[in-house]
C-alpha cells in the first residue's frame, strides 16, 4: 500500500505542476484538465488505500481499482502533456485508453464495495 500512497503523492505533485504550467506557460493546451484529473485521482488512490486498510472492500478488486486509477490517470495526463510540450501524442488513443481504464476502475471499486471486505 505504501507504493500506492507514494504514487498518489507523485500524482498530486504532478497535478499541481500541470495546473501551474497551464496558468502561466501553456494556457489552452489542456494541461489544466490533465492537472485536475491527476489531483482528483490522487485523492481517489489515497481514499482507496484507506478503505482497503479498513477492510470495507474486497481487497483484490480494491487494489486493482487503485492501480487502475494510477495507470489510467498517467496515460491521460502524459498524453495531454506530450501534446502540449512535444507536439505529438504519447501513442495513438493514449488519453481515451486512460479514460476507459479510469471508468473501469471506478466500476471495479464499486463492485468491490458490494462484495464487501473482511471485517
Amino acid at each position: 500500500m505504501a507504493i500506492l500512497l507514494f504514487l498518489a503523492c507523485l500524482m498530486g505533485a504532478a497535478g499541481v505542476a500541470l495546473m501551474a504550467a497551464s496558468a502561466h506557460g501553456a494556457p489552452g493546451t489542456g494541461l489544466d484538465s490533465a492537472g485536475s484529473l491527476l489531483l482528483f485521482h490522487a485523492a481517489a488512490v489515497i481514499a482507496s488505500v484507506a478503505i482497503l486498510a479498513q477492510g470495507l472492500v474486497w481487497r483484490p478488486l480494491g487494489v486493482a481499482a487503485a492501480i487502475g486509477f494510477v495507470l489510467g490517470t498517467t496515460l491521460f495526463a502524459a498524453d495531454v502533456a506530450m501534446r502540449a510540450y512535444a507536439g505529438h501524442r504519447l501513442f495513438p488513443m493514449a488519453a481515451p485508453a486512460g479514460g476507459i481504464v479510469l471508468i473501469v476502475s471506478w466500476l471495479t471499486l464499486g463492485v468491490s464495495a458490494l462484495i464487501g471486505g473482511t471485517r
